[in-house]
């Protein structure tokens, strides 16, 4: 299936949040789009050695299951992402929102590890394969970099290390069944798309 993706990169704007989003559901709009989705990161507790949890939420409950992440329970200030979302469902667009929780130890973007976690659901909901190019080998040198940081310094390799135990003892969505089936159809797909 053929598909257009229209890509807006930017910085969240540091005010007219709602003309912001006006303009850009009626730019979007004139060019055809049916959905929008928003991708982003959030700082956590997350250890950098495991898998970095993706949560989300949708505007209609089909799309929640496509999107296949547990759904986000965060109750806090809001920002463009909340903003949009409100006016895109106000207007009966579809919109989803995906987060990728990144170790708030090593906070400087950019994490390819949380963008690499970010593709999987993001082709669940767009039914698409993406290519990943360097993204894996990034995400890879990113993790040795923290490590280095980790061994170097042993205040943050305790912490680490703590996270790690935490996370092991704790129920993993990714390691659930229906997690591994997902990630295996991504892969044929991408596999079978490659050749």
């Amino acid at each position: 299936m053929d598909r257009d993706v229209i890509l807006i990169r930017g910085l969240e704007p540091n005010m007219r949040w709602r003309q912001f989003c006006t303009e850009l559901i009626a730019v979007t709009s004139e060019l055809g789009a049916e959905m929008f989705v928003t991708l982003g990161a959030m700082l956590a507790d997350s250890p950098h050695t495991r898998p970095l949890p993706v949560t989300g939420v949708a505007s209609e409950p089909d799309l929640q299951d496509r999107i296949a992440v547990e759904e986000s329970s965060y109750e806090g200030p809001t920002g463009i992402v909340g903003v949009l979302t409100h006016q895109c469902t106000v207007l009966d667009v579809p919109v989803a929102s995906l987060w990728a929780t990144v170790p708030h130890y090593v906070a400087s973007p950019p994490c390819p590890k949380a963008t690499l976690a970010l593709v999987g659901p993001l082709e669940e909901l767009l039914d698409v394969s993406i290519p990943l190019g360097q993204l894996p080998e990034d995400a890879r040198a990113w993790e040795r970099g923290v490590d280095e940081l980790a061994d170097e310094e042993e205040e943050i390799g305790a912490y680490v290390r703590a996270l790690e135990e935490a996370r092991d003892t704790s129920d993993l969505p990714e390691a659930s069944g229906e997690a591994i089936a997902r990630e295996f159809q991504r892969y044929l797909k991408r596999r079978n798309g490659d050749s």
